[in-house]
């Protein structure tokens, strides 16, 4: 593609050198550069781009990308490769990107869902109840890129950086999907990866106070803004009207666009009614088309309510026929979100994706809230990340859970033992009842031997991820499957399946 074409709704750019060039390649990844291609230098939160224009070049760069705040002096070119000066380079890579890949988000339905959480569960709602009705329907999110049934790869991030967002798409424009399905990250919104993007409609799930931090959001207004840029990218939006970030967005995008609420305690457009949860379900009767529809999940907890509601208004727009509607939702299975595993022993065990002190607070109170017997906590927090979530981990597992097994999660390159230590600390502050096993599976193994089956078992923090990654190595380490060994190890080693009284 053409250099000028390539560059097409940019404003502010300054350029020096050839623009009427033929443009192979775009990145902002100076390793995945080749030849004739053109190398967007971003300045991010971690490395600066401009260090790695040299090895751009090296790989085939003809055109570098950089920012108006770079100083010009501090970087050597070869005469022969064109130099563009932005006021923005993020934005001026997803624009580029749109450009270079043709605007695939024009040949397809695309719904974004954002929200701190629920997002990747509404996105596989979304996905099922489509598919169910005959639609092909592509997926992004934090576990994976899906077309149909085909996994394109596994993600390393919520929403991708735009230059791969846009590839994404263009190989899902190309296999003539019908929708598409994407979690959009906050991050994604704030840093601009999902500008140009044609958004056909939106879902907002909640808002609570995580990602705030000196690299995501300084506040929750902060917080909050980015979320709202979603909205302002589409015309049509389901809106959780009971919670008070979801009230805030409607009453900003009113004027604009078209907004279906839904909710469980507030008065809203969809409204599920008469509520039974259970360790293994979530069932409720809500109003699909003319008439009120009893609807099962095979997803527990109020929060999988939620999700459901904003999943089926989705459905509605479309079109979607109410049987297929509840035949996708008592089938669908979310990897590592509230994911209930069966097993031989018949005891209740839950794997999820709880990694932080508010989604493992909310877990534990939702299974407490529908459990007859304890709450079994098995987890642990990673190395290399921020230390000073892992004692209020501790405190929130001793405070909520009947019981807890602090253990491993992705050491990374600390000490396994020195993680359990500093999870502990919190845990001693309350009268929590916890044993400290650092290998995983003996404290998933113990775990599952004390539990009955009128007990859960909440295995948190890895969800779907299938590794385990120590000293920069990823080793096999899928719950399910050491779930479905340990089952045959304790069947074997004399535990029998309790009656329930």
């Amino acid at each position: 593609m053409k250099l000028k074409e390539i560059l097409v709704g940019i404003q502010g750019i300054k350029a020096r050198g050839e623009l009427e060039l033929d443009i192979t390649n775009v990145n902002s990844d100076s390793r995945q550069i080749k030849e004739n291609g053109m190398f967007v230098a971003i300045h991010g939160f971690e490395t600066d781009g401009i260090k790695y224009i040299e090895e751009a070049i090296k790989n085939g760069a003809v055109v570098i990308m950089i920012q108006q705040d770079v100083d010009l002096k501090t970087i050597k070119l070869p005469k022969d490769v064109t130099i563009l000066v932005v006021p923005d380079t993020r934005e001026a890579l997803a624009i580029c990107a749109c450009n270079f890949y043709g605007h695939p988000t024009k040949k397809f339905k695309l719904i974004g869902v954002t929200g701190t959480k629920g997002k990747t569960t509404t996105t596989y709602m979304i996905k099922k109840i489509l598919e169910k009705q005959g639609k092909k329907v592509g997926l992004i999110g934090t576990v994976a890129d899906y077309i149909g049934e085909k996994k394109l790869g596994d993600s390393d991030r919520t929403t991708p950086e735009s230059i791969k967002l846009q590839e994404v798409f263009a190989q899902m424009a190309e296999e003539k999907v019908d929708f598409v399905v994407m979690e959009v990250s906050s991050q994604s919104l704030k840093l601009n990866r999902v500008l140009g993007c044609d958004f056909d409609m939106a879902v907002f799930t909640n808002l609570a106070p995580e990602h705030i931090s000196k690299t995501e959001h300084s506040d929750m207004e902060d917080y909050f803004q980015s979320k709202l840029k979603l909205f302002q990218m589409t015309k049509v939006a389901f809106i959780n009207a009971d919670d008070v970030y979801g009230l805030k967005v409607a009453k900003q995008i009113k004027d604009n666009c078209e907004i279906t609420t839904y909710g469980i305690d507030n008065f809203c457009h969809i409204l599920a009614k008469d509520i039974t949860i259970t360790n293994n379900y979530a069932d409720f009767k809500v109003k699909l088309g003319t008439r009120n529809e009893r609807v099962k999940v095979g997803i527990p907890g109020r929060f999988s309510v939620y999700n459901s509601l904003a999943a089926i208004g989705v459905a509605l727009r479309i079109g979607v026929e109410p049987e297929k509607i509840k035949e996708a939702l008592l089938e669908v299975i979310v990897p590592g979100r509230s994911e209930m595993v069966e097993n031989k022993l018949g005891l209740t065990i839950m794997i999820d994706y709880a990694h932080t002190p508010d989604s493992l607070e909310s877990i534990l109170k939702a299974v407490k809230a529908y459990t007859n017997g304890r709450v079994i906590c098995v987890f642990g927090c990673g190395g290399d990340r921020d230390p000073h979530k892992r004692p209020l981990m501790g405190e929130v597992s001793g405070r909520v859970a009947d019981y807890s097994f602090v253990t491993s999660d992705n050491p990374r390159t600390e000490k396994p033992e020195d993680i359990v230590a500093e999870i502990e600390k919190g845990i001693k502050k309350t009268k929590g009842q916890y044993e400290c096993i650092v290998d995983r599976v003996e404290a998933i193994k113990a775990a599952m031997n004390m539990a009955n089956p009128k007990d859960i078992v909440v295995i948190a923090g890895k969800g779907h991820e299938q590794y385990q990654e120590i000293n920069h190595k990823r080793y096999p380490f899928d719950e399910r499957k050491i779930v479905e060994d340990l089952v045959e190890q304790l069947i074997k080693e004399g535990k029998k399946v309790k009656k329930e009284q």
